[in-house]
């Protein structure tokens, strides 16, 4: 069995480094999902459980793992009227250092209410990901209007 891609539904515990451990051997595409408060927490949320596998890896190397394995955080939230909606693309763009570097992509604008329901929609930060020439080689062409180049109501 060689997938291409591994969908995990959660992880909540070590089994983190086994995720990111397959997603830097060749199944690009893989996704979970974590419960995080922020994409940046997402992150450090990986990096503990990661850490809680016991493996002795220095915190340096799992984060090196982290920068290299995930290319997309996508981070949702339960706003004020208790709806759920996508506020945050962000791309992991490498490391600097010893910290991970971070991307925003997309943002969440919140252009009211309407009986009592929150209004806005995720607005283009008018930066294109470093992944793209990936989406390309796989046949996605992207315009790149789509991430707000060349959109002067861009954030």
């Amino acid at each position: 069995m060689r997938p291409d891609r591994i969908i995990v539904g959660e992880i909540r515990d070590e089994a983190a480094l086994d995720m990111l451990q397959a997603m830097n051997t060749g199944h690009d595409g893989s996704m979970t999902t974590a419960h995080s408060n922020s994409p940046r927490d997402t992150l450090a949320r990986v990096e503990t459980m990661a850490l809680m596998a016991g493996m002795e890896l220095p915190v340096r190397a799992i984060r090196e793992q982290i920068s290299s394995a995930i290319y997309l955080v996508i981070h949702q939230e339960r706003l004020r009227d208790g709806t759920r909606k996508v506020v945050n693309i962000t791309e992991v763009s490498g490391m600097e250092g010893d910290v991970i570097t971070m991307t925003d992509l997309f943002l969440f604008e919140q252009t009211g209410y309407d009986d009592g329901k929150v209004m806005g929609r995720l607005r283009p930060t008018g930066l294109r990901p470093k992944f793209i020439d990936k989406i390309e080689a796989s046949g996605i062409h992207l315009p790149a209007s789509i991430f707000g180049i060349g959109d002067r109501r861009r954030y």
